[in-house]
């Protein structure tokens, strides 16, 4: 008789033990996992929205998914952002992760996920300005950006950071812009205890773009605040993790790469606001499949600007390892009892 996999509970302290330290090989996990969907070896439904009339700026969302390949699970990240949190002293995003058994489809697995999807969307960052950055057309010798500048200064900012470093980048120069000088301060204070070169804090936006070949948007905008396409006339490369800071006009004037079309222009994405003044999607040079496999390459010429969605495959693949992970050191905890109605007929 088979019998329902025993359900485990995961905690942060593990998920962070499990990944810390291992950048680099997350990132290949991401890339592994970015080829698998573009394979077609992935199911990875629509995120669902939940949204709350008297907190406008807070919302839940449900990533489901489903990774075949070596990963092999069905799963769901419940992640939630609620930026009031900030002032109260707590992070602003907290999430779970639950993983489900792809024969029996019982869920034997419940993780702390934040951490997972920073490392995740860091990766994800760092993999596009690897790839970007050593394919871009132009002189050899023009190699990786060495000046790099980041809009928000957030637990995204630093786990892009990290894995920047991790996966070969190195910095002359770094640039801080956020609304808070508090929070840009603290910042400033990670990057120059990282040993990274010299960082200045700027207080508009405008200085950070235009001294930056590589830029970072890692913020909670929820419309576009950066307008002007004259700001990116010297063609940076743009990491824009959070899918909403830049203008129509700015997408429309740049080569545009994504993690996927079809969930990219939603919600009100600042690609999503592109195709609308458009009318078409010819502005989207493709995806970062697509740059993985040589279809497309990004030009010297245009600003290169990166929007990623963040698919769920993406969390479960790093969820899967995490869980082997544990399971092998003989830490798993698991819940005795959990599934108890196991009887058809009492």
């Amino acid at each position: 008789m088979t019998q329902p996999p025993p359900f485990a509970v995961i905690s942060g302290a593990q998920v962070q033990e499990a990944i810390g330290g291992r950048e680099e090989q997350v990132t290949r996990m991401v890339e592994a996992a970015y080829r698998l969907h573009g394979e077609g070896r992935t199911v990875n439904p629509d995120s669902y929205f939940l949204r709350f009339p008297d907190r406008p700026s807070s919302r839940i969302i449900a990533l489901p998914a489903s990774v075949g390949g070596d990963v092999g699970v069905h799963g769901i990240k419940w992640i939630s952002s609620f930026p009031e949190n900030v002032a109260a002293g707590i992070p602003r995003a907290s999430a779970v992760l639950i993983l489900n058994d792809t024969e029996t489809g019982y869920p034997f697995a419940c993780l702390e996920s934040s951490i997972i999807s920073a490392a995740r969307t860091a990766a994800s960052a760092a993999l596009a300005a690897a790839e970007l950055s050593d394919r871009r057309d132009g002189p050899a010798s023009a190699g990786r950006p060495r000046r790099v500048g980041f809009v928000g200064a957030g637990l995204i900012a630093r786990y892009v950071h990290m894995y920047l470093a991790a996966n070969g980048f190195a910095f002359d120069r770094l640039g801080v812009h956020d609304l808070s000088a508090e929070h840009a301060e603290g910042f400033r204070g990670y990057l120059e205890r990282s040993g990274s070169g010299t960082v200045t804090v700027h207080d508009r936006a405008e200085d950070l773009i235009r001294s930056s070949d590589l830029i970072v948007f890692a913020t909670v905008a929820g419309a576009p605040h950066v307008t002007d396409p004259g700001w990116f006339g010297h063609n940076p490369l743009v990491l824009h993790v959070s899918l909403r800071d830049l203008s129509p006009e700015i997408i429309l004037s740049a080569y545009n790469v994504v993690d996927d079309v079809e969930h990219c222009l939603k919600a009100d994405t600042s690609p999503h606001l592109a195709e609308q003044r458009s009318g078409n999607r010819d502005f989207v040079a493709g995806t970062l499949y697509d740059v993985l496999e040589g279809r497309t390459r990004p030009p010297a010429d245009r600003p290169v600007v990166f929007s990623p969605f963040g698919l769920g495959v993406l969390d479960l693949a790093v969820a899967r390892y995490v869980y082997d992970r544990v399971a092998a050191s003989g830490a798993l905890n698991t819940v005795p009892d959990f599934f108890h109605e196991l009887k058809r007929h009492g």
